[in-house]
């Protein structure tokens, strides 16, 4: 069977990330990603063998750069399967037009609206959706990671009430613009947040309710998740329940903050030091007064990379099954290592 042919439009940190994922996948290719200026991601790109394509206006720029360029985004667009559009966050709905002209299937990022897709998706909750679909959008990396937690929570013991209060990093890593520097900002002000209502486009039966809080740090958000379960169940349930998921990582040995979880991801020799599983600090997980608490760690750079993967998979009906596109897609990737 023919590869499919998969086209990256963005090539920042999830963009990057999504190519090199799909690029490990022995049914996939990627044809191609786009840059819109000739900076040090796509001379890394080029690097990698990657064939790049630009707005046509651009290609002298690149060329000057000595940044061989393979033809426009539109182009690459028309030559490609499916696209994964990794561009910022409230851009992407711009490129929907180009899509629908090109007749090609497009997966968002959960920087969009959920109004740009008729399907937001997470590969364990609700992957039957996507199959064969045209548009869709993973949603984001901490909405991502509560439907992981959610998700088994519900169908073990049923959920009756979820709240959840995030502590969000202030940028990524290699953002320069963003903030605070010294201060947490509630993150919205007015509750919820965006997460509880993004939660409820994969499982709209949830009842949740979530509150952020900005802080100045990169590695990773941090979740307090106070969850009223339908049955009653002991920790020691929760902890096995949550091991035994494909993409939820038991977090012990002394780790007690994120930046061990980031230096634990160098340690084992994980790219760019993705952690793409959450991660569940096992001492948190308690039962008090017949409620479920815990922590858990979530790496903003990573988290969605394999959704993204296993979303080409669905809509392209690759595989119908979502547990054998995750298990493909986490070997390939080295996910549970």
């Amino acid at each position: 069977m023919s590869k499919i042919k998969v086209a990256i439009n963005g090539y920042g940190t999830i963009g990057k990330r999504v190519a090199d994922a799909v690029s490990l996948q022995n049914d996939m290719e990627i044809i191609g990603i786009s840059k819109t200026r000739p900076n040090f991601e796509a001379r890394t790109a080029a690097l990698k063998k990657y064939n790049i394509y630009v707005p046509g206006e651009k290609t002298d720029a690149f060329k000057k750069e000595g940044i061989a360029v393979a033809g426009t985004i539109e182009e690459m667009i028309k030559a490609a399967d499916i696209v994964v559009d990794c561009t910022p966050g409230k851009v992407g709905v711009s490129n929907k037009a180009l899509y629908e002209k090109e007749g090609v299937k497009a997966i968002w990022q959960g920087g969009e609206s959920k109004d740009v897709a008729p399907i937001s998706f997470n590969a364990e909750a609700n992957y039957e959706t996507a199959i064969g679909a045209d548009y869709a959008r993973v949603v984001s990396c901490n909405t991502t990671g509560l439907c992981r937690v959610i998700y088994p929570l519900d169908q073990a013991y049923g959920v009756e009430k979820v709240r959840v209060t995030i502590v969000r990093r202030g940028g990524d890593p290699g953002d320069i613009k963003s903030g605070p520097i010294d201060a947490l900002v509630a993150d919205p002000v007015k509750l919820p947040s965006h997460h509880g209502p993004d939660v409820n486009t994969i499982m709209p039966h949830i009842n949740i309710t979530s509150a952020a809080i900005k802080a100045p740090t990169t590695f990773m958000h941090l979740h307090v998740l106070n969850i009223k379960l339908k049955k009653d169940c002991a920790a020691d349930e929760i902890k096995s329940l949550l091991a035994s998921r494909p993409r939820i990582r038991m977090i012990a040995d002394g780790i007690s903050s994120t930046a061990e979880i980031i230096e634990l991801g160098r340690d084992t020799g994980r790219p760019r030091n993705d952690i793409w599983e959450n991660c569940v600090f096992k001492d948190s997980v308690s039962i008090d007064d017949g409620e479920l608490y815990l922590f858990q760690a979530i790496h903003q750079e990573s988290d969605v990379i394999p959704e993204n993967v296993d979303a080409i998979r669905a809509m392209t009906g690759l595989e119908k099954d979502n547990k054998k596109s995750i298990e493909k897609t986490n070997k390939a990737m080295g996910i549970g290592l």
